[in-house]
């Protein structure tokens, strides 16, 4: 009896070690990319598996039932077209030309469809997430922002109540993005310059906005360190070289923004940024210049630039619209709609880049917008 426990035991032990093993490699290898095709016919969105050394294969196609805008360059004009959920087990994607959201449920690099529904208004341009908790910004005619309920199969409901209108119709609504703790929804306009911070409700509807012009002309994008600081990326007065600019600010109780500061991006058509998990660095994408600049996280939110700022460079015309971090920290992916490829860059631990060979499989100026990474 005696001999038959050890046994056991070792039989556990090396089980468990062996279990212990495989979930080790699945969740180094468990990583994906995915791209959205904003097609006018049939929006799809493209998988990418990163292999050893963080090199992307292609691997999959899955409609998104519905239909995207269609266009060139940057049709959507937005950041957060695609995204995943906070536990990443759910793809958001936004169909601008038949005005429906799309819900995947996520297994690796596979994806399933598992919801359709309406946007609560026209042209949905882009979309966030926070525990449970999903608005849609709708960009066309009276712009406005809608919310849903999500839950664990990937089914959206609408929220009573729940549609707010931006500052004025038309505004150009490009980016929202929720507060770390919940309690705020920022929406960027660029044609008033405006960001907007709406209160969220216990229902999960929103309060009466707080608006802030922001001072820095173009603004495009915003998004959250961990620490709760706002991120706005704008592109700068116009005829100025290389005249983008990244600012911080901190979310006030009543929801007034107070600046900490503002830097030069050192590139040009400055409007999408990524922060790292871990909240020490900021990355933009510079898609005239077809670069990519780089700031440390400091204190409550205030930017400091990485070394030379320009930390990435890409090849002239490529174009670099969205962009994604790894859940893991590890690597940086610019949609490169000019060449049609996924820029791939290894992030140093002080924050620097390495470039990677960049995935192809993407249409050269053909609409693709959004781009999402785990």
């Amino acid at each position: 009896m005696k001999q038959r426990l050890i046994v056991l035991a070792v039989s556990i032990a090396v089980g468990l070690g062996s279990n212990s093993f495989a979930r080790d490699n699945d969740h180094e290898e468990a990583h994906a990319v995915f791209v959205m095709t904003n097609a006018a016919h049939r929006n799809e969105i493209l998988a990418y598996r990163r292999l050893a050394g963080g090199v992307l294969e292609q691997s999959g196609r899955f409609r998104t039932g519905g239909r995207g805008s269609g266009g060139r360059t940057d049709p959507l004009g937005s950041q957060g077209s695609l995204i995943l959920t906070q536990d990443r087990s759910l793809l958001l994607a936004v169909n601008a030309g038949s005005g429906d959201i799309s819900v995947f449920r996520v297994n690796g690099d596979r994806l399933k469809l598992g919801d359709v529904v309406p946007s609560g208004g026209s042209a949905p341009v882009a979309v966030a997430e926070r525990d449970g908790l999903v608005y849609v910004l709708n960009a066309a005619a009276d712009s406005n922002v809608t919310g849903f309920r999500l839950n664990f199969s990937g089914e959206l409901t609408p929220i009573h109540n729940s549609i707010r209108f931006l500052s004025t119709a038309n505004s150009g609504g490009s980016s929202l993005a929720f507060s770390p703790d919940g309690k705020f929804l920022l929406v960027t306009e660029k044609v008033t310059n405006n960001i907007g911070v709406f209160p969220v409700e216990d229902d999960g509807t929103l309060g009466q906005p707080v608006i802030t012009h922001d001072p820095v002309p173009g603004t495009f994008a915003v998004t959250f360190a961990p620490n709760g600081a706002a991120i706005v990326v704008e592109t700068g007065p116009s005829g100025v070289s290389n005249g983008s600019v990244i600012s911080s600010f901190i979310v006030q109780p009543g929801g007034a923004l107070l600046p900490l500061n503002s830097q030069p991006t050192l590139g040009a058509a400055t409007c999408w940024s990524a922060v790292t998990p871990d909240g020490r660095f900021v990355y933009t994408a510079n898609s005239a210049t077809s670069n990519i600049s780089g700031f440390s996280i400091v204190g409550a939110g205030t930017l400091s630039p990485l070394s030379g700022t320009v930390v990435g460079s890409l090849p002239m015309g490529a174009t670099d619209l969205d962009m994604a971090v790894s859940s893991d920290g590890k690597f940086l992916y610019t949609l490169n709609t000019g060449n049609g490829t996924v820029g791939v860059f290894r992030i140093k631990q002080d924050g620097s880049l390495t470039a990677i060979a960049a995935a192809p499989g993407i249409l050269p100026a053909a609409g693709f917008n959004g781009v999402a990474a785990f």
